[in-house]
């Protein structure tokens, strides 16, 4: 086969660009505008881009480091290559409890939300009733395998481009520059609140567990994951701006802490919004919107920590073994959002805390242990201290922003 032929059987760029864009942008989006509220508009703009381009950077150090060790070497093959077994257990168990507390997130924030719709449809359910419901739904998906994920994650991520269309543009067209701007309101500051925002932006540009399937998705070319994890990535920036644009611009300022009160998940953050809408059509999109994004996350996370217990445990492949799995994937994340309902937020600022670690901080190190490593394969880069530099950097106030806001040392916006 000639090297062109070859060249044209092999995926597209944007498909992998869809596969980063379809993990990065979720549930979790819903959680932006509520924790931006202190800070608002101009210094989330800032956040939010520091840490696209610092998670970008990570991601790609990640994949400079693997381009030394045989197609599908995943993280824990590279840590414990790299920086030793020590390393490897810590960034497991971080990898363990990220995706473990999301999956807790992500069943959390649909029970008010598919309680309402089927509520609406007739179905009177409760809360923990859609909980149970979506949850049973989803694990048996991820049960089934790879395959029936990746059909409804394909049907997810093209539902929600549809949606965001939409949803974005009946937004966009009632956006109030006073109300982005918080103009009229009495001299407020907004810097304090802006390293509060840091995790939750960190964890709301999560791809990091997709970019060894995509090595192996594109046969080791490591020009065609590199284009795939930039142009996904920065779709998902371009997706934030507009959602940061039209929920700021429609939702007063003072209106947040309302939104916080009453749990500043998804459902909360959608009631606020009705009120305030003109146009019925745009609030049932956006409702809408919210499912495919709760079910794409959900799955998404899902079926990253299914695979990551089986491959730990080495149970085989069997129904009987994948039943077990299913088991510890879903049951814990279920009990505790039945007992702790109410957790979301805080939920999603811990996965960016302890995503700081195997997300940011670790591909740095492998990066640089990497190039010293194999030094005699490498050419010169100038770049090969600035940049581990300004990642690991970005972990450290990642990890300073939670630490202060777990002892309560940062201000807390209360309108």
């Amino acid at each position: 086969m000639t090297e062109t032929a070859l060249a044209r059987r092999q995926p597209s760029v944007w498909w992998g660009a869809m596969i980063i864009c379809g993990t990065v942008v979720g549930a979790g989006m819903f959680t932006l505008p509520v924790v931006m509220a202190g800070a608002w508009f101009g210094w989330s703009l800032f956040i939010l881009l520091v840490s696209w381009g610092s998670m970008l950077l990570s991601g790609l150090m990640f994949l400079k480091a693997s381009r030394y060790f045989p197609t599908g070497s995943g993280y824990d093959t590279l840590t414990r290559a790299l920086l030793g077994r020590g390393w490897a257990a810590i960034n497991g168990l971080s990898i363990l409890f990220v995706l473990g507390i999301l999956t807790y997130a992500y069943i959390s924030a649909s029970g008010p939300v598919y309680q309402h719709s089927l509520n609406s449809a007739g179905l009177p359910v409760s809360n923990a009733g859609a909980k149970v419901i979506l949850t049973l739904c989803v694990a048996v998906v991820v049960w089934l395998g790879t395959k029936g994920v990746s059909r409804i994650m394909t049907f997810c991520v093209l539902a929600k481009l549809l949606l965001l269309v939409s949803v974005f543009g009946g937004l966009l067209t009632q956006v109030n520059l006073f109300t982005l701007t918080n103009a009229g309101s009495e001299a407020q500051s907004y810097w304090p609140y802006a390293l509060g925002v840091l995790p939750f932006c960190l964890a709301s540009f999560g791809y990091h567990g997709n970019i060894t399937g995509l090595i192996t998705y594109y046969a080791g070319e490591e020009k065609k994951v590199r284009r795939a994890l930039v142009f996904g990535t920065l779709m998902s920036l371009i997706i934030y701006l507009f959602w940061m644009t039209g929920t700021m611009g429609n939702l007063p300022r003072a209106s947040f802490p309302a939104v916080v009160a009453a749990g500043g998940d998804i459902a909360a953050l959608l009631a606020a919004l009705r009120d305030r809408l003109h146009v019925g059509a745009l609030t049932f999109m956006m409702t809408l919107f919210s499912h495919f994004a709760v079910i794409a996350s959900f799955l998404g996370v899902t079926a990253g920590l299914f695979d990551f217990i089986a491959d730990r445990l080495k149970l085989g492949n069997t129904p009987l073994a994948r039943f077990k799995v299913a088991l510890l994937t879903f049951v814990p994340a279920l009990s505790a959002s039945l007992w702790f309902p109410n957790g979301f937020l805080a939920a999603i600022g811990f996965a960016g805390l302890f995503a700081t670690l195997w997300a940011v901080i670790v591909p740095a190190l492998l990066y640089i242990n990497a190039q010293k490593r194999f030094a005699e394969q490498n050419g010169r880069d100038s770049l090969r201290c600035i940049l581990p530099g300004i990642v690991i950097t970005f972990g450290v106030l990642n990890i300073l922003a939670w630490t202060l806001s777990w002892f309560n040392l940062l201000p807390v916006f209360q309108g």
